[in-house]
């Protein structure tokens, strides 16, 4: 069976510049994602995940935003060599967003039922009526009354607002949700109900998710794929069920360590050492290198490329390169978790 890629970005680099200095926000950085399948996009606050999303919609603001290099591949087209009314058509349409603050997402003075019909009016070329009528419909979809139409979003709760904002992403059936930390403000019944939903969605429309999260467990429960980004680039992707039972990288398996089980009694948990780098001044040759239990000094010279491990299992290490050996590394890896 031919499996589609729906999205492919490449060696994308994106920068934020000031009077006085460059932020190295995404750099180099290669991802893919089929059609019908979900990625999450997982690393630490300042990765590059938020970047990474709005340079695939064209929504990082010039100036200070540039995006310097690369190509981001939906259904084949460049998108970023599209004219403007190419992405307007896309926007909402083919690829919809969902932010991480369902408050600043929509407009205090319209009603979440107009909010959305207008989302439907412009992309279907449809009567009021008939996307007043849609709109009522996705409401209900997502588990809101369409009695609940014309109230405004400060009558609605922050799980509620979230599912309008679903509603609204969903509203034209697109092709690609990007996602950008969804249940970050909300508790964790409601936080369990969103990603039900979520997940109930993307089966019934066949859509693909790009899920951005810091927060494994989530991606445990929603997606197929995962991606680890650290210092703008993806350090280590695969499957759930590889990524979770066996990761490769030290940063990926000092994520792991970091979060509390249920089986291990322990007094305190084992947090990454050190901070990430500034992205102003990134290191030199591996970006994890400074904070890396096992550095070599190969891994402060040079920049490490993606190596197989198993399956679709990648990995960048030196270690896994064979450039040079750590048997307290492999213990870590053979033993997974």
């Amino acid at each position: 069976m031919t499996v589609s890629k729906l999205l492919e970005v490449k060696d994308l680099n994106v920068e934020y510049r000031t009077d006085d200095e460059i932020v190295f926000a995404v750099n180099s950085l290669d991802l893919s994602l089929n059609s019908g399948e979900s990625l999450g996009l997982v690393g630490e606050t300042g990765a590059g995940k938020t970047t990474t999303a709005l340079s695939i919609l064209q929504l990082v603001a010039d100036p200070p935003g540039k995006i310097t290099n690369g190509e981001i591949l939906f259904e084949g087209e460049d998108l970023l060599k599209a004219k403007k009314d190419s992405l307007r058509h896309i926007r909402g349409n083919k690829i919809s967003m969902i932010f991480q603050d369902p408050m600043t997402s929509l407009n205090p003075v319209y009603s979440v039922g107009d909010q959305i019909a207008e989302v439907v009016q412009l992309h279907e070329k449809c009567s009021k009526a008939e996307a007043k009528q849609k709109a009522a419909d996705m409401l209900e979809m997502v588990g809101i009354p369409n009695d609940r139409y014309d109230e405004f979003p400060h009558q609605f709760s922050g799980g509620m607002k979230q599912r309008v904002v679903i509603a609204m992403s969903i509203a034209c059936s697109p092709k690609l949700i990007l996602a950008d930390e969804p249940t970050t403000a909300l508790d964790v019944t409601i936080q369990a109900q969103v990603l039900e939903l979520m997940n109930d969605l993307k089966v019934k429309f066949n859509t693909s998710l790009l899920l951005i999260t810091h927060d494994l467990g989530v991606v445990a429960q929603v997606c197929d794929r995962v991606a680890i980004m650290y210092a703008g680039e993806i350090v280590e992707t695969g499957t759930v069920e590889e990524i979770f039972e066996h990761p490769h990288h030290p940063y990926t398996i000092g994520l792991f360590k970091s979060i509390p089980t249920m089986d291990d009694k322990v007094d305190r948990l084992k947090p990454i050492k050190g901070q990430m780098p500034d992205p102003t001044s990134l290191p030199s040759g591996c970006s994890f290198h400074p904070r890396c239990p096992y550095m070599n000094e190969v891994c402060s010279k040079f920049k490490p490329t993606m190596t197989n491990v198993a399956g679709t299992h990648l990995v960048k290490c030196y270690i896994h390169e064979g450039k040079f050996e750590s048997s307290e590394f492999m213990e870590e890896v053979t033993h997974g978790r």
